[in-house]
């Protein structure tokens, strides 16, 4: 899927003061990565010193997500460009694997 699919597909908020981030507002009930992307996936899991909560990354053609899993079980969904997903990642201190995603 293309970051242009993905932001297509539902209701995304642009990031105040972080270009080319975008988040998802919160649903009633958890939003998993399948029903996001609308196909099984496994996000890579990583923590990070700065954030609170562990953080799930799925690269895109064009982009990634970057979620953050809170621990009552929903998941607060960033949508970013390949510009927005670089800062954000350099910023968790994240390196992803060499594997990309299918």
């Amino acid at each position: 899927m293309t970051f242009e699919q993905l932001r297509a597909r539902w209701p995304w908020r642009p990031i105040r003061n972080c270009p080319g981030r975008f988040v998802l507002p919160r649903q009633e009930e958890p939003l998993s990565f399948e029903i996001l992307l609308g196909r099984p996936c496994s996000p890579q899991a990583f923590s990070s010193p700065v954030a609170k909560d562990r953080v799930l990354v799925w690269s895109l053609q064009n982009g990634g997500l970057i979620s953050y899993e809170q621990p009552d079980g929903h998941v607060i969904h960033t949508l970013n460009t390949p510009a927005g997903f670089t800062r954000k990642l350099g910023q968790l201190g994240i390196t992803l694997s060499e594997t990309k995603n299918p």
